[in-house]
């Protein structure tokens, strides 16, 4: 039976958006642990099929990609404890972190599949920018591909006003060397997200993110992985 995202889970991440106090996720946690198990395994089947045609992930556990669903509101404004969504980022096995993957977002608010890098830690968002400015011609390539157009449109990501330190405010590239974050964004209706090709879907989009992944990530592996 091909895995699926349950309606029930998204009817519990609804109730949950109702009722984001610990009294009420305390008293149903029974409907938590079955809504994060069926995000868990939708997880697992997701990094089975995207390991076919990216090798990276071969090895690598869910319950490694899964976020967790309490919320750090230590320094938030927003005291609701809990996450009204579950999310999932999936890449490499080396633990470290570093290389641009795929993530999964399930939520009542929208949902969506996303790529590339996102708040890059300095050294590589450094390793990308370069990467960008001397291969010019392959980056524009990858994101004027059709495929790449139909279901990402633009990159996405936090920008800065002027060009980055090291980089010529000249540069033809610039406003692509002015990303904080590489990231690519295709959104989802619930309808798609309770599909039985739901599965499939999910696969289709991300083997169109390997292009981007790939030339995002090779600098970083040159530079920062030895």
């Amino acid at each position: 039976m091909k895995t699926v995202i349950k309606k029930e889970t998204l009817q519990f991440l609804k109730k949950l958006k109702r009722n984001n106090n610990r009294e009420w996720f305390n008293s149903n946690k029974e409907l938590y642990l079955a809504a994060h198990e069926n995000f868990l395994d939708f997880t697992q089947a997701l990094i089975d099929g995207i390991s076919i045609f990216d090798k990276s992930v071969l090895g690598v556990q869910a319950k490694k990609c899964v976020f967790r669903i309490y919320r750090d509101i230590r320094f938030s404004k927003n005291k609701s404890p809990y996450k009204i969504n579950f999310g999932a980022a999936i890449s490499s096995a080396d633990g470290r972190n570093l290389l641009g993957g795929y993530y999964l977002h399930i939520s009542p608010e929208g949902s969506f599949l996303a790529g590339g890098a996102y708040k890059p830690q300095s050294e590589q968002l450094l390793a990308i920018r370069q990467e960008v400015s001397s291969n010019a011609d392959d980056f524009k390539k990858i994101i004027n591909n059709k495929t790449f157009k139909k279901n990402f449109g633009e990159i996405s990501g936090d920008k800065l006003s002027s060009a980055p330190k090291g980089f010529d405010k000249n540069d033809p590239m610039l406003e692509y060397l002015k990303l904080k974050d590489f990231v690519m964004m295709h959104y989802i209706d619930e309808k798609t997200v309770l599909s039985n090709n739901f599965i499939n879907y999910c696969v289709r989009i991300y083997k169109s993110m390997v292009p981007f992944n790939k030339f995002i990530n090779e600098p970083i592996k040159e530079k920062h992985l030895k």
